[in-house]
């Protein structure tokens, strides 16, 4: 079977894919602009025959690869590129070299999965009807780079020299998860995220005389019980919204009242009404409750990203894939979505398709235990990848091969 074969054609690309995610992890970048990974995934590519678009807003790459057996569908795989802003502390030999910057959260594994993925379609290219289109996205971490791509029309669409792809996949790891398993779910995957900021004005003064001071500390105590009380009264349990207030700043001294509290968090939801929802009674919560005590309440909300919406037909096929490359065990239906965030909801506004995940715990490790991305010492099993390289590639053909019938 030509699927038996690609798992062993990926596992003969372990190295290559290794080395790469080593690379790519030493030298971790932030943001829109990763021209070092950038550079890396260039080199470790510049022998297929694929074609090259990049920018201008973003360091963000579009590969494509034509297929020899004639013109057919298209189909995207996506691999975002950039770190976090923390430390790391996996004590690995190839650690970050950058103080203050690490892959915590697996987008070195996924470029290089994505890169063995595109090593794999590469030789088979003269068997392929249609076009495969290797997305390699910065600015995932918050920046709103699948966005930046799709505008700069990276990806195709009305107005640009191509349409968009006729189905898009992205393949996210997942550290706490079992060794090798493959997860995805219909419908939302993960949430919406946007970032919420409340400032409460009062009048400050001596701590020894609140009566004369207009104290918005307890005021903001006040918003964010009130918070949870209208998430759990007036949110229906079955469409989740979580108001998460993490961090609280007010005053410069143990005996003075301050002029402000500000607090700091963030809204998840799972559809776009109570998302819509919520930016509208928060203000009219916070401002009533500072209303009542004499004092001003504003709140800002900063947009994210939209809800993680997965194809139904998409995830059957992808299920379909993985259990023919990899066992009828390799794929799991979960059960909730995931209430973290992430932008390739904007390319799946557009292209039907879903993410999966896959689970990088040691085969010999308690996955409930392993430290989850976003850790400082976060670690993967750098012998999944292969398979994931394979289940990458492995969606890609069958598109092309069958469409959705696949």
């Amino acid at each position: 079977m030509r699927s038996m074969t690609l798992v062993a054609e990926a596992a003969a690309l372990s190295d290559s894919i290794v080395a790469l995610r080593r690379a790519i992890h030493a030298e971790p970048e932030i943001g829109l602009h990763t021209p070092k990974t950038r550079d890396k995934i260039r080199e470790a590519l510049a022998h297929l025959p694929l074609e090259w678009a990049e920018g201008p807003s973003t360091t963000g790459l579009v590969a494509t690869l034509r297929g020899g057996a004639g013109k057919g569908r298209s189909v995207l795989l996506r691999g975002d590129m950039d770190a976090l802003p923390m430390p790391e502390e996996t004590g690995l030999d190839f650690a970050s070299i950058i103080p203050g910057v690490m892959h915590a959260c697996g987008h070195d594994t996924h470029v290089a999965m994505l890169a063995g993925a595109a090593q794999l379609l590469c030789a088979q290219a003269d068997r392929l009807a249609g076009e495969v289109r290797f997305m390699f996205q910065p600015g995932e971490e918050g920046y709103h780079g699948a966005r930046f791509m799709l505008e700069d029309g990276l990806l195709g669409g009305e107005g640009f020299d191509r349409p968009l792809p006729d189905a898009a996949f992205a393949l996210h790891v997942m550290p706490n998860a079992p060794h090798g398993l493959i997860g995805g779910r219909a419908g939302a995957l993960l949430a919406a995220a946007d970032q919420l900021r409340i400032t409460v004005t009062g009048r400050g003064g001596h701590a020894s005389m609140p009566h004369d001071t207009m104290d918005p500390v307890p005021i903001a105590c006040e918003i964010v019980g009130a918070i949870q009380t209208m998430v759990a009264r007036r949110f229906s349990v079955f469409d989740p919204v979580v108001v998460t207030i993490s961090k609280i700043e007010a005053g410069t001294a143990h005996n003075v009242i301050p002029d402000t509290a500000t607090m700091t968090g963030t809204m998840r939801t799972l559809s776009a009404a109570n998302r819509a929802r919520l930016k509208d009674e928060l203000p009219l919560l916070a401002a009533g409750i500072a209303g009542a005590h004499g004092l001003k309440a504003e709140v800002e909300v900063i947009e994210g990203f939209p809800v993680t919406l997965c194809d139904p037909s998409a995830v059957d096929f992808g299920e379909a894939v993985a259990r023919d490359l990899l066992g009828e065990a390799a794929f799991l239906r979960l059960a909730d979505p995931i209430m973290g965030a992430e932008d390739f909801a904007y390319v799946l506004e557009k292209v039907p398709g879903a993410m999966f995940f896959l689970g990088v715990s040691h085969e010999d490790a308690d996955w409930r235990q392993c430290c989850g991305i976003h850790s400082t010492r976060m670690m993967v099993d750098e012998s999944v990848m292969p398979r994931g390289a394979a289940f990458l590639a492995g969606l890609a053909t069958r598109f092309l091969a069958d469409g959705w019938g696949g």
